[in-house]
């Protein structure tokens, strides 16, 4: 070798020289690099704690209420910003509780419903905490999801613990003999489950073939939970919302290997869950719960005051009042509340909250549409929670879906999505460097796993 050569070659420092100069590279970090990370990780853990909480909602106001006000203010007070393209999402929530608000003045008893519109408020203000947070932060969407699959996989212990009555006092996680979980209703515990069960069949169909037993176990026993919830409305989603993120995952990639991938691991998929289903139908009561709630009318359906009657009783009642009658009314008069999230803004928030609450809808589903297939590292969370928003939209016409806290975070995270792209192309019409793309899903690129995870 030459000298030059030679010279051009790293020395090796000594160790003493080392250890000298590691303690010098710490102190001449930044301050403000180093309190940046550190409330970079306060935040991302104060996110994570307040959706772990959002699967024990077993009364109300929860203590997912209480913390998220408070996290939402403290947030709110240090720079909480948000984007010019979430601001429809607030202005029409924002209308939607000044139609409440309205409606109540129509009561001459208010009874509870101070306390249930600020519940409703507080829930507006949460998708729009959720959709500002991730479109700042997209990395944020990770921890979202796995938070959601831990606190989904624990109240679905509890749920299953209750129906089988695994130990004393495990009945409270009943009701009406199906699995509820830690919320009050099995309706709503089942529909709970299904972003994160839809989440970890995404991960299933497309991660790697190692991870697949560890991503088996909680989809099983969130599966399991949703079965044991005898809900008809969770059935029904979970198949819509699997049917739906294989389709899209099957038409968006280009590579027919992939695409033979997914079809095979669909089939195995649903294969395991009809061996365990049928398992569990072995179990006594099972099956007989089943037969009984697999019927698609019930008796409360049909009678003469049921479900489908009230729902004429109530448009009617809605176009001889325009202004509603008040939170909660309905079910006072009629003995059921309205079962219908169309017909419980009518009356519960008046035209103008039904308006609101529509438009909100028709714009989610068309901007959500829009930005769906396009390759974009959160790509892969915004497809799982499109596809379940629709579950609960489609389930909202047979039941109240108005107070479920995963339905506002669900809208948080599909227009969190839709303000990153809104960034991402004004970026590029200024000719700046846009949100990367670069190391974006790896749907398209036809590698397992999605570049957040």
């Amino acid at each position: 070798m030459s000298a030059v050569a030679h010279e051009l070659q790293p020395r090796a420092l000594p160790a003493s020289a080392v250890n000298q100069l590691q303690p010098q590279a710490v102190n001449q970090l930044p301050p403000s690099a180093v309190n940046a990370k550190l409330v970079s990780l306060i935040a991302s853990a104060g996110i994570g704690i307040g959706i772990l909480l959002s699967g024990f909602v077993i009364s109300e106001p929860a203590p997912y209420e209480i913390y998220m006000a408070g996290l939402i203010a403290v947030w709110a007070l240090f720079g909480l910003r948000i984007s010019r393209a979430i601001v429809p999402l607030l202005v029409l929530l924002v209308a939607m509780n000044i139609g409440g608000m309205i409606a109540m003045t129509q009561m001459a008893d208010l009874a509870n419903t101070p306390l249930y519109l600020a519940v409703s408020l507080f829930l507006a203000f949460s998708a729009v905490f959720f959709a500002s947070v991730t479109s700042v932060q997209p990395s944020l969407y990770r921890l979202i999801f796995i938070a959601y699959v831990v606190s989904a996989v624990a109240t679905s212990l509890l749920g299953i613990a209750g129906y089988f009555h695994a130990f004393p006092g495990a009945e409270m996680f009943t009701k009406y003999d199906r699995a509820a979980g830690a919320f009050q209703d099995p309706n709503v515990f089942g529909p709970f489950l299904v972003l994160p069960g839809t989440y970890l069949l995404f991960r299933l169909l497309t991660g790697p073939v190692r991870r697949m037993p560890l991503l088996a176990m909680p989809l099983l026993i969130i599966a399991a939970g949703i079965f044991f919830s005898f809900s008809r409305g969770a059935w029904g989603m979970f198949a819509v919302s699997a049917v739906l993120l294989t389709a899209c995952l099957f038409l968006q990639s280009t590579s027919g290997k992939f695409r033979l991938r997914v079809v095979v691991m669909t089939i195995a998929a649903v294969a395991l869950l009809v061996i365990a289903f049928l398992i569990i139908l072995q179990l006594p009561g099972v099956s007989d719960m089943f037969t009984q709630r697999a019927q698609l009318e019930q008796s409360y359906d049909s009678a003469r005051l049921g479900r489908f009657a009230r729902y004429t009783i109530g448009f009617q009642l809605a176009m001889e009042h325009p202004f509603g009658i008040g939170p909660l009314v309905f079910g006072t008069i009629y003995g059921e509340d309205t079962h219908d999230i169309w017909l419980k803004a009518l009356m519960d928030y008046g035209w103008l909250g039904f308006v609101s609450f529509l438009t909100l809808t028709l714009w989610t589903i068309v901007a959500g549409f829009r930005i769906l297939l396009r390759d974009r590292p959160w790509q892969p969370y915004l497809l799982c929670a499109y596809v379940a928003y629709l579950g609960n939209i489609g389930l909202g016409t047979f039941i109240d879906i108005d107070h479920w806290r995963h339905l506002y975070l669900l809208l948080g995270l599909v227009w969190g999505a839709i303000a990153l792209e809104y960034r991402r192309q004004r970026e590029l019409r200024l000719g700046r460097v846009p949100v990367p793309a670069a190391a974006a899903s790896s749907i398209s690129r036809h590698t397992p796993a999605p570049s957040l995870s």
